[in-house]
C-alpha cells in the first residue's frame, strides 16, 4: 500500500521513454519496412504474441508469460481501472480505502490472514505483498514461489479474493481509518499543501483537481460501511479489471485455474458508466505565487500542456522517440550550463512528457540561487528559446540518435534475462492506458526503420509545436521571506519577452576529437592466480600488487558490476582538513578526467553503456561502476584516467562552492531537514564529521587541499582490492585488467583507516525537536553499543529485528490503529570496533507519541523477557530463505558479498555455512539476544513535533 497515490509526474523533470517491450519473438526490419513504406503510414502495434491474453465471457482480461527470471517465482498482479476519479462526492478517498481493506479480510482470508499466511511463505508484507491507488487504477501485487502447487493455488485464490470477496467488516473499517490517516499524515507538509492550491490551475479545474486519491478527512472519519460498499460494487467488476501472471509457470495450466476460478465473477445488475474523463485544454494560461513557511529554495516552474499523443500506433511510436530525442539534447544542453564558472541556478531541467487526464506537458523548471530569480529564469528561457528559434545543431541530433540506438541495443542483449516484474509493468501500462508491448525485438526493428528518417527538422519542428505561449501556466514557490520579492505575472512575462527579443546565438557543440587518454597504458603482468571452483571465482594478482576477485556469472547476458576499495578514507585526515577530504571525490570527478573536461566527458559517454565512479568515506576509498561487455575498456579507460589524470579547475570549484552555499540558505525551513540534522549529531555524539552542513562547513573547502587528497588516495591504488561480477570470460577479462588495473601507480600500502571513536553514545536520553506546523510527529528510538561479530549472532540479530518488527506492525498499527508502518533497522559493523544499532521509526499524532512509544517499549521489553513468538521466527526463517533464493542470483547480491567479505577480512565460502545458522536461530537465540542488547541500559528517544501541539 505504498505509494500512497500517484502523485502528478513532478513538474519540469518529467521525460517520456518510448515504451520497452520485451519479446522472444525476432521481427525484422525488413518485415516493418513492408507494412510502413513511409512515415505517413501508420498501424497499430501488434501485442507481444509471447505472452497469453484472453478474455472471460464476463469481461475480465488476462495475460500470461512464462519466465525464469526469477526461477521458481511468479508474480501476479490484479489491474483495476478503477481509481479516485470514480468516486462519488460522499466517497472521497475510499477508492484508496478500499485498496487497505483487501487486506483486512476476505471470503477465504479473515482479517489478517492473509498477511499472516503469507509471511509464513515468504512473502514480506509491504516490500513484496504491496498495492497502490492512483485517480484512475488501484492495482494490486503477490509475489509468490511457484515450486509449490499448494501456495501456487493459494495465490490465484488470493486474487480471487481481492476481484470480488473483500468482507469490509464494519469493526475492521473502523479499525483501519486510524491508519489510513496516519498514512495521510505522512504526506503533510509543505509541498502537499502547495500542491493541493496549484493542482486546480494545473488541471484546469477538472475532476482531477477534487479527486486527489487520499481523500478527505470529513469522509475517511465518517463514511459509513455502506457507502464504501457501494463503491466495491459499482466498479469492481470484471469488465474493468486484468490478470497479469508472468512467471516461472506452465502457461496452459495457470490459463485453465484462471478460468475455472474467474468465469463466475459477475457484474452489478445496474451498471454505471465508467465514464473517461480528461483534463481539458482549453487554450488560457494561469500564474500563480505560493509560498510557505517551510519551503527551503524558490522554485519557478513553466508547464505548457499539450494534447496526450498516446502510443498505440507506428506514428505514435515514432513521434515519441522524437521527443524523447528533444529530452536528451535539452539535458545535454543544461548540463553544459551548471558546468559553467558561476552556474546562474542551483539546479534545472527541463523536459516532455506525461501529465495527468489525457494531457501531456513541456516543463521548464529552475530553483533559483537566493535573490537571484530573474537571472536564473532567464538563464533557462534562454535556451528553451534559443531551441524555438534556432533549434539543435546537426552534431547534437546525431550523438542523440546514436544515445537512443544505445540504450535499446543494451536492452535487446538482455532480452532473455528479464525480470518478471518488467514484463508486468508493460502489460500493466497496455490494459490500463492502452500503451503499447510488442516485445523488444518488434520495438527494435522499428527503431532502426524509423531513426535514420528522422531528420533534424523533424525534430526542429517538434520543438517549435511544443514551445508554445497558450495553455501555458507559470507556477512559483518561495519561502514565505521571499513574499514581498516575487514577481507578479505580468513581470515574468516580461523577463520572457526580453529574453524573447534578444539576438539569439546558435549552440556550440564543445566536443573533443581527442581520445580520453593521451596515451594508453603499457600494462602490467600477473603475479599469481588461484581459483575456487565451488564459489567459481577467481582470485589474482597483479604485478603492482593490486589484488582483483572475478566472479563470472550467467543472470545478466550484457552486464558487468565492479567496486574497488582500499584502506584509508577519511579517517586519516584531520577534523581540519576534513571537509576537503569528504567533498574531494565529488569535486575533482565533476571537472572531467584526462583529456575530456566535465562537458566533454559527458558527450563522449552519451552512446556508450557504462558509468565510473570515485568514493571515499570514512575508512575506504575507492571505485564503483558498471559496463556492458562492450563498453568495459571504455570504464577501464575512464577508470584509469580518475586514478591516473584528474583534472583541476578553480572556476567550476567556484561554481560548486556557489551553489552548495545557496542551497543552505533556507534549509532551516525544513522541519524534516531540521529533526535529521539533530539525529545525526546525536548519534554522532556530536563530533564534527557526524554534524549538519553549514556555511562554515562548506567554506573549509579548499580546492588545493582537496585535489592533493585525491591525489594522494588515488595516485597511490596500493592495497586496493577489485571485485568484478557479471557476464565476462575469465581469460579474455584479464587481458584488459593487466593493461587498465596492471598500470596503475601502486607505491606501497597505503594508511591503514583510523579508529576515530565516533559511536552512538552510551546511557540514555530523549531530544525533542519543535519544528514544523503540521499535527505530525516523528519518533526513532535508538538501542545501540557493543557486538560479539560471529555469523551465528548476526542471524540471531537479524530475527530480533524482524521478530519485533512483526510485533510493532501488529500492535502500533493493526491494534492501536495509531501509526501507517513502523521500521525496525538494524546495522552492524564490524570495524573499526564490532558495534550495532537498532532503531524503530514511525510517524503518529503528535498527541499519541507517548502513547505509542510505550506500546513500543513495551513490546521490545516482551521480547527481552519472553523471547518472540515461535511463528514469527518461522515467518523470518521463511523470508529470509525466499528471498536470498531469489537476490544470490543477481550480480549486485554477489558484488555485494564479496566485497563485504574481503572488507571485513572474512572467508568467501562463508555462505555455505548460511541455511545451517539461518534454520539453528531459536526462541531462546532471540530472547538471549534482546536481553543482552536492548534491555534499555543505552536508549535514545529523538522525537520531532510541530511548534504548536494541537492539544
Amino acid at each position: 500500500m505504498n505509494p500512497l497515490y500517484k502523485k502528478i509526474p513532478a513538474i519540469g523533470i518529467a521525460i517520456t521513454a518510448v515504451w520497452a517491450g520485451f519479446g522472444s519473438l525476432p521481427v525484422t526490419a525488413q518485415a516493418i519496412n513492408a507494412t510502413h513504406a513511409n512515415k505517413a503510414t501508420s498501424v497499430l502495434i501488434p501485442f507481444d504474441k509471447a505472452v497469453r491474453t484472453g478474455k472471460l465471457p464476463n469481461g475480465l482480461t488476462y495475460y500470461i508469460r512464462h519466465n525464469e527470471e526469477p526461477k521458481n517465482r511468479v508474480v501476479f498482479y490484479l489491474a483495476n481501472k478503477v481509481g479516485s476519479i470514480l468516486e462519488d462526492d460522499d466517497q472521497q478517498g475510499l477508492a484508496h480505502f478500499l485498496e487497505h481493506m483487501n487486506f483486512n479480510g476476505t471470503k477465504h482470508f479473515p482479517k489478517s490472514e492473509l498477511v499472516n499466511y503469507l509471511q509464513k511463505n515468504g512473502v514480506r508484507f509491504g516490500a513484496d505483498l504491496n498495492a497502490y491507488t492512483s485517480f484512475d487504477e488501484t492495482v494490486y501485487q503477490l509475489p509468490l514461489p511457484s515450486d509449490d502447487p499448494a501456495v501456487l493455488a493459494k495465490g490465484i485464490q488470493i486474487m480471487r479474493d481481492w476481484a470480488q470477496e473483500a468482507t469490509l467488516d464494519p469493526v475492521e473499517i473502523d479499525k483501519e481509518r486510524g491508519v489510513v490517516l496516519e498514512e495521510e499524515r505522512l504526506g503533510k507538509g509543505a509541498d502537499e499543501r502547495m500542491e493541493r492550491k496549484y493542482w486546480p490551475m494545473l488541471l484546469n479545474n477538472s475532476r482531477y483537481a477534487n479527486r486527489i486519491p487520499i481523500g478527505k478527512d470529513e469522509v475517511l472519519n465518517n463514511f459509513k460501511p455502506q457507502t464504501i460498499r457501494r463503491f466495491y460494487q459499482d466498479w469492481y467488476r470484471p469488465d474493468l479489471q486484468a490478470l497479469i501472471v508472468v512467471g516461472d509457470i506452465d502457461v496452459n495450466q495457470m490459463e485453465v485455474s484462471i478460468r475455472q476460478k474467474f468465469s463466475d465473477l459477475k457484474s452489478p445488475l445496474h451498471e454505471r458508466s465508467r465514464t473517461a474523463y480528461n483534463v481539458k485544454l482549453n487554450g488560457k494560461n494561469h500564474f500563480m505565487a505560493l509560498t510557505d513557511k517551510e519551503m527551503t529554495s524558490t522554485v519557478a516552474q513553466v508547464i505548457v500542456k499539450l494534447p496526450g499523443t498516446g502510443l498505440k500506433t507506428t506514428a505514435d511510436y515514432r513521434q515519441a522517440i522524437t521527443r524523447q530525442l528533444f529530452n536528451i539534447i535539452i539535458d545535454e544542453r543544461l548540463n553544459d550550463r551548471k558546468h559553467q564558472p558561476e552556474p546562474p541556478f542551483i539546479n534545472a531541467s527541463i523536459g516532455a512528457g506525461e501529465l495527468l487526464g489525457g494531457v501531456d506537458q513541456l516543463s521548464v523548471q529552475v530553483e533559483a540561487n537566493p535573490g537571484q530569480l530573474e537571472k536564473g529564469f532567464k538563464a533557462v528561457w534562454q535556451e528553451v528559446y534559443r531551441v524555438k528559434s534556432l533549434g539543435f545543431t546537426q552534431t547534437e541530433f546525431e550523438r542523440a540518435k546514436q544515445s537512443y540506438l544505445s540504450k535499446m541495443e543494451a536492452t535487446l542483449k538482455e532480452r532473455n534475462k528479464v525480470n518478471s516484474d518488467s514484463y508486468v509493468n508493460e502489460y500493466l501500462q497496455y490494459f490500463l492506458k492502452g500503451i503499447a508491448s510488442p516485445g523488444i525485438e518488434y520495438e527494435y526493428a522499428l527503431i532502426k526503420k524509423d531513426l535514420p528518417g528522422i531528420d533534424l527538422q523533424e525534430l526542429n519542428q517538434l520543438a517549435n509545436i511544443m514551445i508554445k505561449a497558450t495553455d501555458r501556466d507559470i507556477l512559483i514557490q518561495a519561502p514565505k521571506s521571499s513574499r514581498s520579492s516575487l514577481p507578479n505575472e505580468s513581470k515574468v512575462i516580461e523577463w520572457m519577452h526580453t529574453v524573447e527579443q534578444e539576438k539569439q546565438s546558435q549552440y556550440v557543440d564543445r566536443v573533443s576529437d581527442k581520445p580520453l587518454l593521451s596515451s594508453l597504458p603499457q600494462g602490467g603482468s600477473i603475479l599469481s592466480s588461484q581459483t575456487d571452483n565451488a564459489l567459481n571465482i577467481t582470485t589474482i594478482e597483479l604485478a603492482n600488487h593490486i589484488k582483483v576477485v572475478l566472479k563470472p556469472t550467467v543472470f545478466k547476458d550484457n552486464q558487468i558490476l565492479f567496486n574497488g576499495f582500499a584502506p584509508g578514507g577519511t579517517s586519516v585526515y584531520n577534523d581540519g582538513d576534513y571537509q576537503s577530504a569528504a567533498n574531494a571525490t565529488a569535486i575533482v570527478s565533476s571537472f572531467g578526467a584526462g583529456n575530456y573536461s566535465a562537458v566533454e566527458l559527458a558527450k563522449f559517454m552519451a552512446d556508450k553503456q557504462f558509468a565510473v565512479k570515485m568514493f571515499m568515506g570514512e575508512r575506504t576509498q575507492g571505485v564503483s561502476g558498471s559496463a556492458t561487455p562492450a563498453d568495459l575498456e571504455n570504464a577501464l579507460k575512464l577508470l584509469y584516467a580518475y586514478y591516473t589524470q584528474p583534472r583541476k579547475d578553480r572556476d567550476l570549484f567556484n561554481g560548486l562552492i556557489s551553489r552548495a552555499k545557496a542551497g543552505l540558505v533556507n534549509r532551516a525551513n525544513s522541519p524534516g531537514g531540521v529533526f535529521q540534522d539533530t539525529v545525526n549529531a546525536v548519534l554522532g555524539n556530536h563530533n564534527i564529521r557526524r554534524t549538519g552542513p553549514s556555511l562554515k562547513k562548506i567554506e573549509q573547502i579548499d580546492l588545493d587541499k582537496a585535489f592533493d587528497i585525491y591525489r594522494q588516495s588515488f595516485g597511490n591504488a596500493g592495497g586496493t582490492t577489485f571485485t568484478f561480477v557479471g557476464s565476462f570470460d575469465v581469460k579474455t577479462i584479464q587481458q584488459l585488467l593487466v593493461k587498465y588495473l596492471g598500470s596503475l601507480p601502486a607505491l606501497d600500502k597505503p594508511a591503514d583507516a583510523k579508529d576515530l571513536g565516533i559511536h552512538i553514545p552510551e546511557g540514555k536520553q530523549e531530544v525533542r525537536v519543535n519544528k514544523g506546523s503540521e499535527p505530525k510527529s516523528t519518533v526513532m528510538l535508538v538501542w545501540s553499543g557493543e557486538f560479539d561479530y560471529n555469523q551465528a549472532n548476526l542471524f540471531a540479530m537479524d530475527a530480533m529485528k524482524e521478530a519485533l518488527e512483526i510485533r510493532l506492525l501488529e500492535r502500533l498499527r493493526e491494534e492501536e490503529s495509531g501509526v501507517y508502518s513502523p521500521t525496525v533497522s538494524l546495522n552492524i559493523a564490524k570495524l573499526p570496533q564490532s558495534r550495532f544499532s537498532l532503531i524503530v521509526n514511525f510517524g503518529c499524532a503528535p498527541q499519541n507519541t507517548d502513547k505509542l512509544i510505550a506500546s513500543a517499549l513495551d513490546e521490545v521489553d516482551k521480547l527481552t523477557k519472553n523471547g518472540p513468538n515461535q511463528v514469527n521466527i518461522d515467518k523470518w526463517r521463511a523470508e529470509l530463505n525466499r528471498s536470498n533464493e531469489t537476490e544470490m542470483q543477481t550480480n549486485t547480491w554477489w558484488l555485494a558479498y564479496i566485497n563485504g567479505q574481503q572488507q571485513n577480512s572474512e572467508a568467501l565460502n562463508q555462505l555455505d555455512t548460511f541455511p545451517a545458522l539461518i534454520n539453528a536461530v531459536s526462541v531462546d537465540d532471540v530472547k538471549n539476544m534482546a536481553a543482552k542488547n536492548i534491555n534499555g541500559k543505552n536508549l535514545i528517544r529523538l522525537i520531532l513535533l510541530p511548534e504548536a501541539l494541537p492539544f
